[in-house]
């Protein structure tokens, strides 16, 4: 059941740092913006980096934190 708490995925590539923050139930939302950024040839970040993220996303490894108004 969706609480609608904060998560968090992050990856570090290099120096490159992305974190993408979502509240629950907008998992779709995330997917569509890795697999945009892993489509763009002007970034580093590339598809086994999208799979890996969605792999955690998939499985709930994002970092929960209690929602900011």
């Amino acid at each position: 059941m969706a609480d609608g708490s904060q998560r968090t995925l992050t990856l570090v590539k290099g120096e490159e740092h992305y974190m993408f923050r979502y509240r629950e139930g907008e998992e779709s939302r995330v997917l569509s913006a890795l697999v945009a950024l892993a489509g763009d040839p002007r970034s580093e970040f590339d598809w086994y980096d999208a799979a890996v993220l969605s792999y955690q996303l998939g499985q709930g490894e994002a970092v929960r934190q209690p929602l900011r108004d």
